[in-house]
């Protein structure tokens, strides 16, 4: 029997292999699907349900929003409450130099916005990314994300661009003044929650200060609690100069911002004028989703999440079929011992009522980023699925 297929519908594939799952509804920690299944969603939309499913505190203030209106002027021109709103929430958690907010229609939007940002800033046009690096799939992004199987298809890039070693000291050196900006996320993703040390990226900083570079961090899947502190950086004690971040800051609807200094932010304005434009970002229902999401990130509490987080890694690493746990806060890398295990682990859970995912670029791991709000009956539920899809 054919499976179907995204173009069987009339839409657009990216894999030959789709989960498929249809969906009828979801709430909380839970998906529902037309045939009647429920699934604990142990992954969030990659990072995006950081609040759970259909949150009543993000909904009801985008119904109520719906009602005022929906898109009036392109971003720029017109005032929004909500963009306002959403702006000065992440300012009241975020450092002084971080206080002009560019909102945008995604997290690889932000990437953009940030790389032409650290050229006009610096008149530079040397940009430098690390081994291990995703920054999303538009040509700028992709052109600053490490895994070169996804990228050959597509070149010409921009050019300009050069990879360092990831957490390697030494390599920071090749940072000089020719470099317009250097892009990292401060917690790898995509390469399996890699965890650079506090040293390399202090030096980094360091590096950027004194030649002048703009360091940028991509907190669009670390961000927004998800690590165990309002955002990843605050774990190293490093500021950057611009952060960009997406993906859990809508709390469900699309958007992505890049965050600098008003200093910074100005020279978009002028010479060129436009220099950054964009229909939709900083749309009313996109930012109001942000000012729920912001106003739940405020209430959640960080030691709850160290303690199932730290729970749940540690029932992960009594199976002898777990080679390595990777985790900070409720952001996880498992690996087993080959692909395959970890495509029947995937399966098994969807069977078992448990939603987990592949990384892009390590066949032998799957992600988890449960919803930072789970109750503790919830998070017992969860681990206990998926300990039960795991080879025993």
């Amino acid at each position: 029997m054919k499976v179907k297929t995204f173009l069987d519908y009339g839409l657009a594939d990216t894999t030959p292999h789709p989960l498929g799952l249809e969906v009828e509804s979801a709430s909380g920690v839970w998906i529902y699907t037309t045939d009647g299944r429920k699934v604990f969603d142990a992954i969030g939309g990659i990072g995006v349900s950081n609040f759970g499913h259909s949150n009543p505190q993000i909904t009801d203030l985008l119904h109520a929003q719906i009602d005022k209106n929906l898109h009036t002027m392109v971003y720029g021109e017109f005032i929004s409450k909500s963009a306002v709103d959403a702006a000065n929430l992440l300012s009241s958690i975020l450092p002084k130099s971080l206080d002009s907010t560019y909102f945008t229609n995604s997290g690889a939007e932000a990437i953009e916005g940030a790389l032409k940002l650290a050229k006009r800033a610096t008149g530079r046009n040397k940009l430098i990314a690390f081994t291990g690096s995703y920054h999303g799939s538009t040509h700028g992004a992709l052109s600053v994300s490490s895994n070169e199987e996804r990228k050959t298809a597509f070149r010409p890039l921009l050019p300009g661009v050069e990879f360092l070693e990831w957490n390697c000291l030494d390599d920071l050196n090749k940072i000089d003044k020719n470099v317009a900006g250097v892009i990292v996320e401060t917690i790898q993703g995509d390469a399996g929650v890699r965890i650079p040390s506090k040293d390399w990226l202090s030096k980094l900083r360091e590096i950027c200060s004194k030649t002048g570079a703009i360091l940028i961090f991509d907190e669009v899947q670390c961000g927004m609690g998800r690590t165990g502190q309002n955002f990843g950086f605050e774990h190293f004690n490093v500021i950057p100069d611009v952060l960009c971040l997406g993906k859990a800051l809508g709390g469900g609807v699309p958007i992505g911002a890049f965050v600098s200094s008003s200093k910074l932010m100005s020279l978009l304005r002028d010479n060129p004028k436009l220099g950054h434009i964009t229909t939709f970002g900083g749309n009313p229902i996109a930012t109001t989703g942000a000012v729920g999401a912001l106003k739940l990130l405020g209430k959640v509490n960080f030691d709850n999440i160290e303690k199932r987080g730290a729970n749940w890694e540690s029932k992960l690493k009594s199976l002898p079929s777990v080679k390595e746990v990777r985790r900070i806060g409720l952001f996880f890398y498992v690996e087993l011992e080959t692909p395959d295990l970890v495509s029947e682990t995937i399966m098994n859970g969807l069977e078992n009522g448990v939603l987990m995912f592949w990384f892009l670029s390590v066949p032998n791991a799957f992600r988890l980023s449960p919803p930072l709000n789970m109750t503790e009956v919830e998070s017992q539920l969860g681990i206990n699925l998926i300990l039960k899809s795991l080879p025993q």
